[in-house]
């Protein structure tokens, strides 16, 4: 095991400490997990689920006032009108939107390739993906660096981190989902490091806070509950949109 590995997994089992409270108060450490993968099963087929995409129609107005591209999954799909409203309301900015519920980050980065090359970009880009990284945590890095340097040095990217520890679940599994979720939310803290111009909108950090939180804001330990959590993850999105 290489020395980066091994930190991370000692980064891992500390944040733990802080998640736990999702699921409980023991915490599984990775070989634990091995029989099935990292712990979390496999990500199933989801490119026939429910999207949100904006037409051309949408996108060309966002460009000419430089609002905002927002490429996000599940969560997205359900929250993002309430966010584009929000937001129009609070700081004038128009929103235009690429979300696929079930949608992990590589294929995410990918839309904003193509949007990069078909329309431009604006000035901010906000990436709402990643909870379904849960099945390979080791990805995501990767593709972070990808989205900044896709975005360049001059663009604001700013991204949610990830709560995941689906209720619906074996506690077994509720543990791995949170141990992978810390693990993601490290990798980009890490990408923010090396990035600028990366923002973090630390929507984890707000629902360990509270371990009511939990229950309150999600529904099945991943998505928003509606308006409260809904309400709540898309006020600090806003919020790190008006500090940029």
């Amino acid at each position: 095991m290489s020395e980066r590995m091994k930190t991370t997994r000692r980064r891992l089992l500390k944040a733990g400490a802080v998640g736990a409270v999702a699921v409980g108060s023991s915490f599984l450490v990775a070989g634990e997990a091995a029989a099935d993968g990292y712990g979390s099963g496999a990500l199933g087929p989801w490119e026939n689920l429910s999207k949100r995409i904006s037409t051309l129609t949408q996108i060309r107005p966002v460009l000419d006032t430089d609002g905002l591209f927002m490429f996000g999954d599940s969560i997205s799909v359900q929250d993002g009108y309430s966010l584009a409203v929000r937001l129009q309301s609070r700081t004038g900015d128009q929103l235009a939107v690429h979300n696929w519920s079930g949608r992990p980050t590589a294929p995410a980065v990918d839309a904003l390739a193509g949007w990069a090359q078909a329309y431009g970009l604006p000035r901010r880009i906000l990436m709402a993906t990643g909870s379904n990284d849960i099945f390979t945590p080791p990805v995501f890095a990767a593709q972070v660096d990808r989205t900044m340097a896709i975005a360049g040095p001059a663009r604001t990217v700013i991204w949610v981190n990830v709560q995941v520890a689906r209720t619906g679940q074996s506690a077994a599994v509720q543990l791995a989902d949170q141990r992978n979720s810390g693990w993601i939310n490290l990798q980009l803290a890490d990408a923010q490091k090396r990035h600028p111009n990366l923002r973090v909108v630390h929507w984890a950090e707000f629902l360990a806070a509270k371990p009511s939180r939990l229950t309150m804001y999600l529904s099945d330990g991943v998505h928003t509950t509606v308006p409260l959590g809904q309400d709540a993850r898309n006020e600090l999105i806003v919020q790190s949109i008006e500090a940029t």
